[in-house]
C-alpha cells in the first residue's frame, strides 16, 4: 500500500486536503479541502509536485509514464460534468494551472480553455448559443498556448488584437463581435504556425500533454527564480499542476469573474474587499488590462451571488483562521470558487489582521506573533506624505499598497535595474505590470500603473514586497516606447522625479516632503504581546535626545549604546575638539575639556530626561583623535593654494596654523587605526579626556535626579582587551562617583561595564567580569577582528564575490556569524557568568536589529539587544519569535 502511495502522481480533488500542500501544492490542496467542505468547486484533479521535480531532473518520459492516470482522471471529469473531452454535444474544456507549495502569485504559467479546436468550437457555439463566446475562448487558448507552450511573445498577439479594436473603434475586448473574432482567430493561428513552423495542435490530448510539460518547466522560468530568491523559497520544491473543468465568466452578461479578500489587504479592515468584471475570464482581473468594478457593487448587480460569496468567504476565513484571497467565477448566475489561499497583505494589514483575529478569538497571541514577519514590522515605519504638499498633483488612482516614496520615472524593468545599479531611486511606471516585470519591481521604490485594480498583479506584488503602489490611474497615458507620461496638465519624461502616495492613491510631480510613520494602536498592542512572550529586552542605540525620544516611543527598555564621539561632531563643538587635540600642553587641553564637559553634560541630561527610569549605557570616547581633525588631503590642498598667493601677515599666520594641524595629523596617523590608538588605550594615555566625560555623566545625572526623575547611567569602556585596563577605569569611575557623593550627599545608581569587541577580552572574560558590572558585545569590531576583515575594504573588494561563490552564506556584518563570532560570544557568556552569575549581557552592534542574529542572542542567553530606533519594532517581534521557537 505504501509503495502505491509513493508512486501515485495524480489525485482527484476528493482525495486531498489542506495538509497536503507539499505534494499537491497550495492551490491543489486548498481546492481539495474546499471540495471536502462542500463548496462549489469545478471538478478536477492534481498532478503532484513530485512529478514536477522528477520531470525537471531529467525524467522527461514521466508525462508518458503517468499519462494513463491522467486519461482516467479526465474520464472521471466527464462523468462528473456530463461533458465530453474532444467531442460534443457539450465539449469538456480544462485549465492547466500551476500551484507551488508556497504561494508565488503570477510567477509560473497556466493555460485556459484546453480542448478547443475547430470541431469542439462548433459544438461549444451550438451548446452555448453564443458563437462570439466560443470564438473568444478559442482566441484566448491560442494566445496563452502560444505564449506558455511555444514561448511566443505576447506582443505578437496583442498587436493584432489592438489593431482590430482600433480599426473598429472598440475600447474593450468584450466588445469585439463574432465576425471580427473569426478574423482574429485566423490571424492568431497564422502567427502560431509561422513562428513555430508547425500547426496549432488539433488533438486535445496533445494540447494537454504539451501544456502540462510547459507548466512544469515554468517552475524554472526567470521570474519564478527571481521571486524565489527574493522571498527565500527553496528551488527544489517544484510545482503541482491543477487540471480543472473550465467554468466561464465570459459567456454572457449573467457571467463574471473576480478576486476578493476576506479583509482589506492594504489596511486590514474586516470588510470583503476585491473586484470583479462582468463577461470576462479570470486572467482579465489579475492582469490589469481592464480596471475592474469594486466587489461591493456586485450586491446591486447580482445580490444572490454576492450573498453566497460573503457566506463562502466567511467560512473559508474561519476554517483557515487567516485572511483569504479567493478567485471566483459566475457562470449563468452559478458561483464557483477557483482558488483560495492566504492573501498577500501590506505590513499594516498584517498587524491589524493578527491583532483583530486575537480579539475575535480566531487565534491566540502566540499564533498572532508568527503572522507578522520582522521585515513587515520594519515596513510599518515607512515614510508617509506630510500634511503640507507643495508639488503638483499628477493623477489619482487606487491606493493599492501603502507608504510613500520619491524617485525617478523609469518605464521598463530593465531600466529600473540599470538605474538602481547606478545608485538611483526609481519609480516603475507602466500601463500595467506582468509577472515578467518582477526584476524591475524588486528594485523600484514604488510602482504606478494606468490600468488594473487593487487585486491586479502590480498591487499584489507591491503589497507583498512592501512597496508603495498606485494602480488604475486612468487619467494617465503612459507611452512606454517614447518614454513619456502624459497627465491632464503635465508631461513627464524618464528621469523626472515623482512622488507616489500609495496610502491615498496619489501621484505627485517632484519630490514631496515625507514624514516618519506613527505607531498605531494595533501595532502598540501587538508589540506589547511580543514583549510578554520575549525573554530578551530591546534597547536602543541613541546619540541624541531626539533619538532617545523616538526609541522610547518605539518601546525601547533602555539605551544600549550612546556614542559620545558623535556629540563632538556637532558644528559648534568640532572646533573646540580640534583645539583640544592641538593644545600644546595639558593645561590648555583641560580648559577645552571643561568646555566640552559642559556641552556633554547638557546632552546627557536631556537623554536622561527622555529615558527617565531606564538604563542608559554611555560609551566613552572610542575613535582615534585624528578623526576629529580635517582630512589630510584637504589641508594639503589648502596649503598649496595659499602658498601660491602673495603672503600677508595674516596669511602667514594661517599657514603656520595649518602646517601645525598637518603635523599633528601626520603624528596621529596610523597604518591600521581600527586596531590602533583608540578606545581605552586613548583613555589610559590621556586620562583627562575620560575623566571629563565621566564627570559630565555624573553632573548630568545629579541635575536630573534633582528634577525628581529616575536616572540609571551605565558607563561603558570601549576596546578593552585586558582585565588590567578595565581595573584602571573601574577605579577612575568609582573615585569620581565618591567625590560627587561626598560633595552632594546624593547617591547615583551607576554601573561600569566593558565592550567586548577584542578577541582577547573574550578569552579573559572571567577576569574582566570581576571588575565589570556588564558586558556589551560590539559585534561590528568583533567580526572584523575574528575574520581579520577590514569591513570597508572587504565589502568593497571581495565580500560580494565570496557570497556569489558560496564561500560565505551571509555577509557576516549583516547577519551574525555563528560558527566563529558566535562561538566567541558563547564562550564569553560562559566565562562571564562563571564569575558573576547574574551579569547583564547584551549586544550593541548593528546585528542587534537583525532577526537571525537576535535569535542567536536568545539562544546563548543574553539579556538584551540594542539597535537603531527604527529597528526597535523589528527587534521586539524577532525577540518574541525567537522565544516562541519560530526563528532560531
Amino acid at each position: 500500500m505504501r509503495d502505491k502511495v509513493l508512486n501515485k502522481y495524480v489525485y482527484d480533488f476528493e482525495e486531498g486536503n489542506a495538509t497536503m500542500k507539499d505534494l499537491l501544492g497550495s492551490k491543489g490542496a486548498n481546492l481539495s479541502q474546499m471540495v471536502q467542505n462542500g463548496m462549489p468547486v469545478p471538478p478536477g484533479f492534481i498532478v503532484t509536485t513530485k512529478a514536477c521535480v522528477e520531470f525537471l531532473e531529467g525524467e522527461s518520459f514521466l508525462v508518458d509514464k503517468i499519462w494513463p492516470d491522467i486519461q482516467k482522471a479526465i474520464l472521471r471529469m466527464e462523468a462528473k460534468t456530463g461533458k465530453k473531452w474532444g467531442s460534443g454535444p457539450t465539449p469538456l474544456l480544462v485549465s492547466v494551472r500551476s500551484g507551488a507549495p508556497v504561494s508565488m502569485p503570477g510567477m509560473m504559467d497556466s493555460v485556459l480553455n484546453l480542448g478547443l479546436n475547430r470541431d469542439t468550437l462548433e459544438y461549444m457555439a451550438e451548446a452555448s448559443q453564443n458563437r462570439r463566446f466560443a470564438l473568444d475562448s478559442y482566441r484566448r487558448l491560442i494566445q496563452m498556448f502560444g505564449e506558455v507552450v511555444a514561448g511566443l511573445s505576447p506582443d505578437l498577439f496583442e498587436k493584432v488584437l489592438d489593431e482590430a479594436k482600433k480599426k473598429n473603434n472598440l475600447l474593450y475586448d468584450y466588445q469585439i463581435p463574432a465576425q471580427i473574432l473569426e478574423e482574429i482567430v485566423a490571424a492568431y493561428l497564422h502567427i502560431y504556425e509561422s513562428h513555430t513552423h508547425s500547426s496549432f495542435p488539433y488533438d486535445p490530448w496533445k494540447q494537454l500533454k504539451m501544456a502540462l510539460a510547459a507548466v512544469f518547466k515554468s517552475w524554472n522560468n526567470p521570474r519564478a527564480i527571481t521571486y524565489r530568491n527574493l522571498h527565500s523559497i527553496p528551488h527544489n520544491l517544484g510545482t503541482a499542476v491543477s487540471i480543472v473543468s473550465m467554468v466561464f465568466g465570459n459567456l454572457n452578461e449573467q457571467c463574471g469573474t473576480g478576486v476578493c479578500f476576506t479583509r482589506n489587504p492594504s489596511d486590514g479592515s474586516a470588510d470583503l474587499y476585491g473586484e470583479f468584471l462582468i463577461n470576462a475570464q479570470g486572467e482579465d482581473v489579475v492582469a490589469g488590462v481592464r480596471t475592474p468594478i469594486p466587489i461591493s457593487e456586485l450586491r446591486y448587480m447580482m445580490a444572490d451571488m454576492f450573498n453566497q460569496l460573503v457566506d463562502i468567504t466567511g467560512s473559508l476565513e474561519r476554517f483557515y483562521k487567516d485572511m483569504q484571497d479567493v478567485e471566483f467565477t459566475i457562470e449563468n448566475r452559478k458561483l464557483y470558487i477557483l482558488q483560495t489561499r492566504s492573501g498577500k497583505r501590506s505590513a499594516e494589514a498584517a498587524v491589524r489582521i493578527a491583532h483583530d483575529m486575537v480579539q475575535e478569538n480566531l487565534i491566540g497571541k502566540s499564533e498572532a506573533l508568527t503572522r507578522v514577519t520582522p521585515r513587515e514590522a520594519e515596513l510599518l515605519l515607512h515614510k508617509q506624505i506630510g500634511s503640507q504638499v507643495d508639488v503638483p498633483l499628477v493623477a489619482e488612482g487606487l491606493p493599492a499598497s501603502p507608504g510613500a516614496c520619491s524617485g525617478m520615472i523609469v518605464f521598463s524593468p530593465e531600466a529600473a535595474v540599470q538605474w538602481n545599479d547606478e545608485g538611483k531611486n526609481v519609480i516603475l511606471v507602466r500601463p500595467e505590470t506582468s509577472p515578467d516585470d518582477i526584476h524591475g519591481l524588486a528594485v523600484a521604490e514604488g510602482v504606478v500603473t494606468s490600468r488594473g485594480g487593487m487585486t491586479s498583479h502590480a498591487a499584489v506584488v507591491a503589497r507583498g514586497m512592501g512597496k508603495p503602489c498606485v494602480s488604475g490611474c486612468e487619467e494617465l497615458f503612459i507611452d512606454v516606447d517614447e518614454k513619456v507620461l502624459y497627465g491632464e496638465s503635465l508631461i513627464l519624461k524618464e528621469g523626472d522625479i515623482i512622488t507616489v502616495d500609495g496610502s491615498n492613491g496619489r501621484v505627485y510631480a517632484g519630490e514631496a516632503p515625507l514624514v516618519d510613520a506613527k505607531i498605531t494602536k494595533e501595532l502598540s498592542v501587538f508589540l506589547q504581546w511580543a514583549d510578554e512572550a520575549a525573554s530578551l529586552e530591546v534597547w536602543a542605540n541613541a546619540d541624541t535626545p531626539e533619538d532617545a525620544r523616538r526609541a522610547r516611543e518605539f518601546g525601547a527598555k533602555g539605551i544600549g549604546l550612546c556614542r559620545t564621539e558623535h556629540m563632538f561632531m556637532a558644528q559648534d563643538r568640532l572646533p573646540v575638539m580640534e583645539h583640544m587635540i592641538m593644545a600644546p600642553d595639558k593645561e590648555s587641553r583641560l580648559k577645552d575639556l571643561e568646555l566640552l564637559k559642559e556641552m556633554q553634560k547638557n546632552d546627557f541630561a536631556d537623554i536622561f530626561r527622555e529615558m527617565s527610569g531606564c538604563p542608559v549605557i554611555i560609551r566613552l570616547l572610542d575613535p582615534p583623535l585624528h578623526e576629529f581633525l580635517p582630512k589630510e588631503n584637504v589641508i594639503r590642498q589648502q596649503l598649496f593654494e595659499m602658498q601660491r598667493e602673495k603672503e600677508s601677515p595674516a596669511q602667514k599666520k594661517k599657514i603656520l596654523e595649518m602646517e601645525a594641524v598637518l603635523k599633528k595629523i601626520e603624528m596621529l596617523k596610523e597604518i591600521n587605526p581600527m586596531m590602533g590608538f583608540r578606545g581605552c588605550r586613548l583613555g589610559i594615555l590621556h586620562p583627562e579626556i575620560y575623566e571629563a566625560q565621566i564627570r559630565a555623566i555624573f553632573e548630568a545625572a545629579l541635575l536630573v535626579l534633582g528634577e525628581r526623575k529616575a536616572v540609571f547611567p551605565e558607563i561603558m569602556i570601549p576596546l578593552v582587551g585586558l582585565s588590567e585596563e578595565m581595573e584602571i577605569f573601574r577605579e577612575m569611575v568609582d573615585r569620581i562617583a565618591e567625590e560627587y557623593y561626598k560633595s552632594t550627599g546624593i547617591i547615583v545608581d551607576y554601573k561600569v561595564g566593558s565592550m567586548i569587541e577584542v578577541p582577547h577580552s573574550v578569552l579573559v572574560a572571567d577576569k574582566i567580569a570581576k571588575v565589570a558590572d556588564f558586558f556589551s558585545f560590539g559585534t561590528n569590531d568583533l567580526t572584523q577582528a575574528v575574520f581579520a576583515y577590514s569591513r570597508d575594504d572587504a565589502e568593497s573588494k571581495f565580500l560580494r564575490a565570496y557570497l556569489q561563490k558560496g564561500i560565505l552564506q551571509e555577509n557576516p556584518f549583516h547577519t551574525l556569524d555563528r560558527e566563529g563570532v558566535g562561538e566567541m560570544m558563547r564562550l564569553c557568556v560562559k566565562k562571564a557568568r562563571e564569575t558573576r552569575q547574574n551579569m547583564s549581557l547584551g549586544i550593541c552592534g548593528e546585528h542587534g536589529g537583525n532577526p537571525e542574529s537576535i535569535a542567536f542572542c536568545h539562544i546563548i542567553g543574553l539579556n538584551y539587544v540594542s539597535c537603531s530606533p527604527f529597528r526597535i519594532p523589528v527587534a521586539r517581534l524577532a525577540a518574541a519569535q525567537a522565544a516562541l521557537g519560530f526563528i532560531n
